[in-house]
């Protein structure tokens, strides 16, 4: 088998996988089915896996590699809270479109464990987090920041995968509260009061795109941005 033949097999067992997974999130899966979906035996999965944990490890692995490659494609705003408001979109959109990796990813727990792949989007997070905090944007510590913000992401992706079917105003909602929480209003700083208010209706008018429509609502966001930006 080519190399090219090797790489295509190993990741369509990798999809065939998070397929399954997808179907029955929480729930067991076959690796004979996964390879009667491919149209291979079982000895070419565990030579590229080993055994089911080795499957199992290697769909979290790509499952962080797609997140991470949505995440860089990613353009900052300049705007720590912003992007922090962003990322927290991003990835209940990717949850909600990858629902069998990012069970793996995020709903397969155990205590004192934390798999390697999880480090680099914490890290990113924490990036942000610190930036506002240097920015003196925040009410609680950089690391304390982040936690509430992964808690509550995680929860609110897990619950729209259970449901099976986005809901824009409750991750909306959970993501502002969150937000406020950690960025509060400080006491005498009206311009950081002010840039705080124009972003939180740059967000909830991008959370309801139809209300005005596709374009438009594009446009007042980013006009919102910039004011937020000079405020």
């Amino acid at each position: 088998m080519t190399e090219s033949g090797r790489g295509d097999t190993r990741s369509r067992l990798l999809e065939a996988a998070a397929e399954l997974i997808a179907a029955a999130p929480g729930e067991d899966f076959s690796l004979r089915e996964v390879c009667d979906r491919v149209g291979v035996r079982m000895p070419t999965l565990y030579h590229f896996f080993g055994n089911k944990q080795g499957l199992v490890d290697a769909v979290v692995e790509r499952g962080f590699e797609l997140y991470l490659a949505l995440k860089s494609d990613h353009e900052s705003t300049g705007d720590p809270i912003q992007d922090i408001s962003d990322g927290w979109d991003a990835h209940v959109r990717f949850g909600l479109e990858n629902p069998g990796y990012y069970t793996l990813m995020y709903g397969k727990v155990r205590p004192g464990y934390s798999p390697a792949a999880h480090a680099e989007p914490t890290r990113m997070l924490r990036a942000l987090t610190e930036s506002a905090a240097s920015a003196g944007r925040l009410v609680v510590d950089a690391e304390q920041a982040a936690a509430h913000i992964l808690a509550t992401n995680i929860g609110v992706t897990l619950r729209l995968i259970i449901l099976a079917q986005p809901d824009p105003e409750l991750s909306a909602n959970v993501r502002d509260a969150v937000i406020a929480g950690i960025t509060g209003a400080p006491s005498g700083d009206s311009q950081g009061s002010m840039r705080d208010e124009i972003l939180r209706v740059s967000r909830f008018a991008a959370s309801r795109p139809g209300v005005l429509g596709a374009a438009e609502t594009a446009m007042l966001t980013e006009w919102l941005r910039r004011l937020a930006h000079d405020a």
